[in-house]
């Protein structure tokens, strides 16, 4: 807890070798699912990965006290996810649902166990049954008197809640989330984000980010801390957030990883005018979502693709990657998304100013504020409110998305 990956692991070590001494399969099954996480949280991925399955044997044999089990699984899958291993994540929760069902009195592994649950169910886009899933495991992890789990659960309901557009129960999922002691960024931040308020979002993003020194605790934060920098116009802040998440996807070699890195980098490249520089890490990052089996990221991936594309002049490549994002939302429920790539032709009302809208055909062209200030004599702070009256506005929640919403509205 106190960052000490060292002296974690010569503990962890003693404990294995003793387990080994006197023949304790509890004590070197949990010795071993302990080394795994503390390898994986110090850049030893592969490593960390084979010591939590062999961790895991002894528990598919049955060899382990129940309470013992319970505890095994748990880490496991934390230290799964900490890496960003969907697939093993999704096996050992299978595995871990068919023991608690054999186990209906361990109430508190069982509300880990769907909290686990929810949260895969969320990234293969199955929104209703995560919302069930999440509810149910809070009620056993409050039975079991587990706040912090409990806590997570509401984490996870709040982060449908926002992806389906329910901003007020969004806001109360995350509130009590905090109340049990979880943090709520940064679904907090990027609702706020959603209702206009990137100025609220970036000092939350902010905080939280200085608050986390572990590598894959900030890769956690900095998507976020990249769309809200974009979103606020600080072109330098959400560089550093993608040149940073690109460093630690490259040190911990994690798919997911380097597709959430790949997603920001493109991102950041398109807002900063350069859409040929996003076209490859979008792509990429496309393919792996594909592959885990994530509707939604696929989706927001083919927003900035169609996006890249249009930008430079691909008009066929961008329709088809804007159509399919817009399926995908329809069929999700994503309606926030679903709003800002309304169908081609359709007319929203805007109130924008004349002045509001020469700004935004600059920021759908790549321009940084600055840009935009020097080309239409203005200070960066009037732009910068201009900006932020758009955003408010036409009710999106980033510049790439008030791009967008310009695009599909032949206002450039």
């Amino acid at each position: 807890m106190a960052g000490d990956h060292e002296g974690a692991r010569a503990a962890a070590a003693s404990a294995a070798e003793a387990a080994l001494r006197f023949r304790d399969p509890d004590l070197l099954a949990l010795a071993m699912q302990f080394q795994g996480r503390n390898l994986i949280k110090g850049g030893l991925m592969e490593e960390g990965l084979a010591l939590l399955d062999e961790a895991m044997l002894a528990v598919a044999a049955e060899e382990l006290a129940p309470i013992i089990t319970g505890i095994v699984y748990c880490g496991v899958i934390a230290g799964c996810e900490l890496a960003y291993d969907l697939r093993r994540a999704q096996e050992w929760t299978d595995a871990l649902s068919r023991w608690c069902e054999r186990q209906p009195e361990m109430v508190a592994f069982s509300g880990r166990c769907l909290a686990h649950r929810a949260e895969i169910m969320q990234v293969h886009g199955a929104w209703g049954d995560a919302l069930a899933e999440a509810g149910r495991a809070r009620e056993r992890c409050e039975r079991a008197m587990s706040p912090m789990d409990a806590g997570q659960a509401l984490y996870l309901q709040g982060e449908v809640h926002r992806l389906r557009g329910d901003a007020a129960a969004a806001e109360g999922a995350y509130r009590d989330a905090n109340r049990l002691g979880r943090e709520p960024q940064p679904g907090l931040a990027l609702l706020r984000l959603a209702q206009g308020d990137a100025t609220t979002a970036a000092s939350a993003i902010r905080r939280a980010i200085a608050e986390s020194a572990e590598p894959l605790e900030r890769a956690r934060l900095l998507p976020a801390w990249a769309e809200i920098a974009v979103a606020a116009g600080d072109a330098a802040a959400a560089r550093a957030a993608a040149d940073e998440l690109a460093e630690i996807a490259g040190r911990y070699r994690s798919p997911m990883l380097s597709a959430i890195s790949g997603q920001v980098v493109g991102a950041v490249e398109l807002a900063g005018g350069a859409p040929g520089a996003a076209l490859l890490p979008l792509r990429r990052a496309l393919r792996t979502w594909q592959e885990l089996g994530a509707p939604y990221e696929a989706a927001r991936t083919r927003v900035l693709l169609g996006l890249a594309c249009r930008a430079l002049g691909d008009e066929d490549t961008a329709g088809l990657e804007l159509e399919a994002a817009r399926a995908a939302f329809e069929q999700l429920g994503a309606a926030p998304d679903l709003a800002r790539i309304a169908p081609a032709g359709g007319r929203h009302a805007h109130d924008l100013t004349r002045r509001e809208l020469d700004v935004l055909r600059l920021v759908a062209a790549g321009r940084s504020n600055r840009q935009i200030a020097a080309e239409l004599v203005l200070s960066e702070h009037t732009v910068a409110r201009h900006v932020q009256n758009i955003l408010a506005k036409l009710r999106v929640p980033s510049r790439t998305a008030a791009a967008a919403f310009a695009f599909e509205h032949d206002l450039v």
